[in-house]
């Protein structure tokens, strides 16, 4: 961007609800109820784009694990291992990001939804739950009613703290995203280093993300971010008849009585003295809260 944005422009630039590529963990595969250790998957998405999975770990349910914008599936590298050795785990790249195919014209949330969903078809379990970071998390509230009555519930990660205020008018939203049709590398590296992090945030952390979110292909990027700040939850979340958690950082507040006007199945936690990227940021913290709510999103299932 051409100056640093406020810390609340900078957060809807990234999404609506509230996004670095750190080492590929094992790779895994969905056998049975699930696999282990077998390497990268592939399911088709309605549009004949490939998205790559993984899976590791076994039991129920399966956790689908859904990346933010301009991140890619190694960004939940931290809660493999405490997750897999309750659960399924499903780590999928979404079309443009990771290993997966970048053949698509229409960038869109919805797009993205049905990659989630496309994976969901391909996963044996009987029941799912999806978890999304940032993006990720709108991904997840629309791609839960196209996978259906498997779905238990959705975890938002850094995400949802719009929901309940009205869509931005698309003026503005061609006034936030023109900085990154300018110049997408300095203005993505300047937003996520001034703006994502608490200031005594690990700089080495910092740097890597910001390095990493500015390498997306600026095309895919911005259509991306141009769909996802012209999302409206009031047209999304009638169709969404699963709990609702939310794990979000304290970087900025969430309204949760606002927010349950509009989902009144929803439970929030917020990890203090985070940032963006609590799960990476503090994972020996942000982990437990994920279990919390994985294992009373079980509990419900299971009655």
């Amino acid at each position: 961007m051409s100056e640093r944005r406020t810390l609340s422009v900078a957060l809807l630039l990234i999404a609506l609800t509230a996004c670095g590529r750190q080492p590929s963990p094992p790779a895994g595969s969905a056998a049975g109820a699930a696999g282990a250790d077998e390497g990268p998957r592939i399911a088709m998405s309605v549009d004949n784009v490939h998205i790559e999975y993984r899976v590791y770990g076994h039991g129920e349910p399966a956790v689908i694990l859904v990346h933010g914008w301009a991140n890619d599936a190694n960004y939940w590298h931290a809660q493999i291992d405490a997750l897999k050795a309750r659960y399924t785990v499903v780590a999928l790249n979404l079309a443009g990001h990771g290993a997966s195919g970048n053949n698509r014209s229409d960038w869109s949330i919805v797009n993205y939804a049905q990659d989630v969903a496309a994976v969901a078809r391909q996963i044996p379990n009987a029941h799912l739950v999806l978890v999304g970071h940032s993006m990720g998390a709108t991904v997840a509230l629309v791609a839960a009613p196209l996978i259906g009555e498997r779905v238990s519930g959705v975890i938002a990660v850094e995400a949802l703290r719009s929901v309940g205020q009205p869509p931005l008018p698309p003026a503005e939203i061609e006034q936030r995203i023109a900085p990154l049709r300018t110049d997408f590398v300095g203005a993505t590296r300047r937003m996520v280093s001034g703006s994502l992090f608490p200031r005594d945030a690990d700089p080495v952390l910092v740097q890597k993300v910001a390095y990493d979110m500015s390498l997306e292909p600026p095309a895919i990027a911005v259509a991306s971010l141009r769909s996802l700040l012209s999302m409206d939850f009031a047209s999304v979340l009638p169709a969404v008849h699963v709990p609702v958690f939310a794990i979000n950082s304290d970087l900025l507040p969430t309204d949760a009585a606002r927010i349950r006007k509009s989902l009144p199945d929803f439970t929030l936690d917020v990890l203090d003295h985070t940032g963006h990227f609590l799960m990476l940021e503090a994972p020996a913290r942000f982990n437990p809260l994920l279990l919390k709510d994985l294992e009373a999103l079980s509990a419900r299932a299971a009655h």
